[in-house]
C-alpha cells in the first residue's frame, strides 16, 4: 500500500510539472506581447525554454521515480499541462471580455 502513495505522490509531481512547463511559457508569450522581439530572438527563448524544461523534467524523472520514465509520468505531464492551459484561457478571455466592455464605455 505504501507503494500506491509513492506512485500517487510521483502523478501529482508529474501534473504540477505540466502545469509549471505552460505557465513559463505563458510568461514568455505575455512578455512577447508587452516587448517587440525580433523572429531570431524568438527562437533563442524557444531554444533556452525547451533546454531548461527538458532539464527541469529529468530532474523531476530522476527524483521521483530513479531516472525511470513511467507512463504515467507522462499523462500526468500532459494533463497538468492541459488542464493549465484551459484555466488559463477561460480566465485571459474572461479579462478581455471585461476589458472590452469597459472601453465602450465613455
Amino acid at each position: 500500500m505504501q507503494e500506491l502513495g509513492t506512485e500517487l505522490r510521483g502523478l501529482a509531481t508529474a501534473v504540477l510539472s505540466g502545469m509549471t512547463m505552460v505557465c513559463a511559457y505563458v510568461c514568455i508569450r505575455n512578455l512577447r506581447k508587452v516587448f517587440r522581439h525580433s523572429r531570431i530572438l524568438v527562437n533563442v527563448e524557444d531554444a533556452v525554454y525547451w533546454i531548461c524544461m527538458a532539464w527541469y523534467l529529468f530532474e523531476q524523472i530522476y527524483h521521483v521515480s530513479n531516472g525511470v520514465i513511467r507512463w504515467y509520468f507522462v499523462v500526468g505531464i500532459i494533463v497538468g499541462a492541459a488542464v493549465f492551459y484551459t484555466v488559463e484561457k477561460r480566465i485571459r478571455n474572461r479579462v478581455n471580455r471585461y476589458v472590452k466592455k469597459r472601453k465602450r464605455i465613455p
